[in-house]
């Protein structure tokens, strides 16, 4: 483990950094190097003295010439691989550049771009970074936690890469995925980076392309299933639980059977969370209720249609159905309000093949038997919405241009503004571009996608297209349960995350603005969420924190880069 400790000078109330590293080491930890803004009597102290050219710069200077080097790169796959390399190199350059440009940086180091880095990342493998928990090392789980950089460990990103983004099962390139969301965490919520830790599961793949790559670096044989892979990943947890127990475990890019499985299994014992089921049915939750007020509209009155019936589809299902139960329907009643379609058609009770997760949301025959259909065992995208006639429609299937013309001009015919949510990635899958929902729409259309899209020109009008993706919501609940110390996450609480970033959507001043708030009101955001979470939190019994201190708490909590003055230790 790195050897440094933050300290506070008791005379002059100054911080400080305390390390015992020194010479050209201290200048390869991304944690600790300053690079060209050690001070002279740091160079002195530490070794570094013609280490490195002579003028001192201050960081701003660092960052402005690190941002002219990542723009002389043409594509984001290049302008990912160097940013990279700079938080390999410099961590504190790498997030004040970040976050100084968030909205031109951000999809560059995570969707969509992440999803190129995921698929070539045994071919562009350069440096460690994250944990390996690998089968065939199975004895050593022990040993590889405590052969972690980072001592305090707060929050852990865990995948298995089965199921990542829109692309499938990447093996153990599904570490760049971790990697990005904690980059994530970092720059919209406020974690400490030095208190994360990446991990991916390596439980091999059923990619035969990776399988037969010689270049692939992780086990090379099929993926474990079943009891086998339960096991496995249940001694993963237990041993992340002894080495770190108050860590709070967020899951991603788990394959649908298996998020679930784990979500259910360990969301009673111990602060976890699933992002692609509770963090996008929260973010996508808040999208509607942000929606739903700006019409002056009721969510109880909604007839919601989700196209792709995976995790995420579920998850949103789910999410739903909560926020619709907080409204006082009943279980039943929330349910009838949302209707499933999957790749064989809208989910019915009659088909055998039916996920766990899928089975609440089946439809009985007798529900669809007025319908006009050409085969009512497999009732389409388009027959659903022609006889549902929704006022919402979420797309999560992976499936571009799914959401045509003729899908959305039906849906148009029968509500006046309709919420459209084409949410899969990367923007080739998603299901309807932006401007095309427009022009169907006649304008009328609220519109929020899952990847990026630019501002649409419709009728002399500039309408900037809200990103309904999870960075608006999951760094702010890391940062309420980080802040709070929460023992558990609760349903309660996501509820109560949904409403605080609703709350800050700009539709509610304007019809015609995004349905989520932008990149520049990410801290703010992030605040109030965590703020609504910690309360949340109180008032379940799942965290000690005073009501009273925990603004102070969180704005304490809240990381941003900088460079403290650096003393020697005798370590």
């Amino acid at each position: 483990m790195l050897d440094f400790q933050r300290k506070c000078d008791s005379t002059t109330g100054q911080e400080y950094l305390e390390t015992s590293i020194e010479g050209k080491l201290l200048l390869s930890v991304p944690q600790l190097n300053k690079g060209t803004a050690f001070t002279m009597q740091e160079r002195l102290d530490f070794g570094l003295l013609g280490k490195l050219p002579c003028h001192i710069e201050t960081l701003t200077e660092q960052v402005e010439r690190a941002y002219k080097q990542c723009t002389n790169y043409n594509s984001r796959l290049q302008q990912n691989i160097y940013l990279n390399n700079l938080h390999d190199k410099n961590q504190t350059v790498f997030y004040k550049l970040a976050s100084e440009h968030l909205q031109e940086i951000l999809p560059t180091i995570y969707t969509p771009t992440v999803g190129d880095a995921v698929i070539s990342f045994s071919r562009k493998y350069r440096q460690a970074r994250g944990m390996y928990l690998s089968y065939p090392e199975r004895e050593h789980l022990e040993n590889v936690l405590d052969n972690r950089s980072n001592p305090h460990v707060e929050i852990v990103v865990i995948t298995d890469g089965e199921a990542v983004l829109g692309i499938g099962d990447q093996g153990i390139g599904g570490m760049d995925i971790p990697i990005a969301k904690l980059m994530v965490y970092s720059l919209c919520g406020g974690i400490n980076p030095n208190r994360a830790m990446p991990i991916v599961i390596d439980v091999g793949t059923d990619n035969e392309e990776l399988l037969n790559d010689p270049d692939y670096l992780g086990w090379k044989h099929k993926r474990l299933r079943g009891q086998e892979y339960q096991d496995f990943v249940d001694e993963v947890v237990q041993t992340i639980r002894k080495k770190l127990p108050k860590a709070f475990i967020h899951w991603e890019d788990f394959g649908t059977t298996n998020a679930r499985y784990l979500l259910e299994r360990y969301q009673d014992e111990f602060c976890t969370f699933n992002d692609d089921i509770q963090g996008t049915g929260a973010t996508t939750l808040a999208a509607i209720l942000a929606g739903t007020k700006s019409l002056k509209q009721k969510l109880s009155d909604q007839r919601i249609v989700i196209f792709g019936a995976g995790a995420a589809g579920c998850g949103i299902a789910d999410q739903i159905k909560l926020g619709l139960m907080a409204t006082g329907l009943t279980e039943a009643e929330a349910k009838a309000q949302l209707w499933l379609v999957d790749r064989n058609g809208l989910l019915m009770s009659s088909m055998t093949d039916l996920r766990e997760c899928q089975a609440p949301y089946a439809r009985q025959s007798n529900e669809t038997s007025s319908w006009s259909l050409e085969n009512a065992s497999e009732i389409s995208l388009l027959e659903t919405v022609s006889n549902v006639n929704p006022t919402i429609l979420i797309g999560c299937s992976a499936q571009g241009g799914s959401f045509n013309k003729q899908v959305v001009k039906s849906m148009a015919s029968t509500t006046e503004h309709p919420i459209i949510m084409p949410l899969s990635n990367p923007n080739s899958r998603s299901e309807a571009e932006p401007e095309e929902l427009l022009e169907w729409t006649e304008g009328k259309a609220l519109i929020a996608t899952g990847s990026p899209f630019g501002d649409v020109e419709y009728q002399g009008n500039t309408i900037e297209i809200a990103q309904c993706n999870n960075y608006r919501i999951f760094p702010g609940i890391g940062l309420g349960v980080i802040a709070c110390k929460a023992t558990r996450l609760t349903d309660s609480m996501l509820l109560v995350a949904s409403d605080a970033l609703a709350e800050s959507a700009p539709v509610l001043n304007d019809l015609h603005a995004p349905l989520l708030p932008g990149v520049d009101q990410t801290e703010a955001v992030a605040k109030r969420i965590a703020y609504a979470i910690g309360i949340q939190a109180i008032k379940e019994g799942h965290s000690d924190v005073e009501p009273s201190k925990l603004k102070q708490i969180i704005e304490d909590t809240y990381w941003k880069p900088n460079y403290l003055p650096y003393r020697r230790s005798n370590g």
